[in-house]
């Protein structure tokens, strides 16, 4: 369970450790649910010098199964202050505060709500015009995926795209190499 926990981290979360993306989610099932948390606290306590948390967003105890998001909290609280996204999680309904706060409210609608809460993509560092875009079009009409579906430049978000995967592939394969996953995340 560990080595997939660790690989699962790695390949989900590589953008994050590289700090290229403030935030990561990854679904993990075990035999019992203690498993996962005790993972979590593990790495949440591994990577918190280096200036990363792990946190378990939703438990599915029918499944067996977590929601696992690891962030930057540095780079999260920047990006989610700004105007812009501040007034459209207010708009969402969340009552904007401090981070921690903004969490527990993202991890309630993870709970309540049966699908993604779209503004999660907010949460793990996409760009607002896609995630908006996303919302307005219902999915649709996007210029390009790679990552998630972007509404903006085809070209730019194309190259942005073909970076995150080399980063993604580095990482596994460093990772697969050996390298500890202290040593690939860049500390804040």
């Amino acid at each position: 369970m560990e080595h997939s926990f660790e690989a699962t981290l790695v390949r989900q979360c590589a953008l994050t450790l590289a700090g290229m993306k403030a935030g990561s989610l990854f679904s993990i099932t075990a035999s019992d649910l203690q498993s996962i948390r005790s993972l979590a606290r593990h790495w949440d306590q591994q990577l918190g010098p280096l200036g990363l948390c792990v946190r378990i967003l939703l438990e599915r105890r029918r499944t067996n199964s977590a929601l696992v998001y690891v962030y930057r909290p540095g780079q999260l609280r920047q990006l989610l202050t700004r105007p812009h996204v501040r007034q459209f999680l207010e708009g969402s309904g969340y009552q904007c505060g401090e981070l921690d706060r903004l969490l527990e409210q993202l991890s309630a609608r993870l709970r309540k709500q049966e699908d993604f809460p779209h503004e999660i993509g907010v949460f793990l560092g996409y760009p607002l015009r896609d995630v908006m875009g996303f919302i307005q079009h219902q999915g649709q009409n996007f210029t390009c995926c790679g990552l998630w579906k972007s509404y903006g430049n085809p070209e730019a978000m194309n190259r942005c795209f073909s970076c995150f995967r080399c980063c993604i592939d580095a990482y596994v394969r460093r990772y697969q190499q050996g390298t500890p996953i202290q040593s690939l995340a860049i500390p804040a």
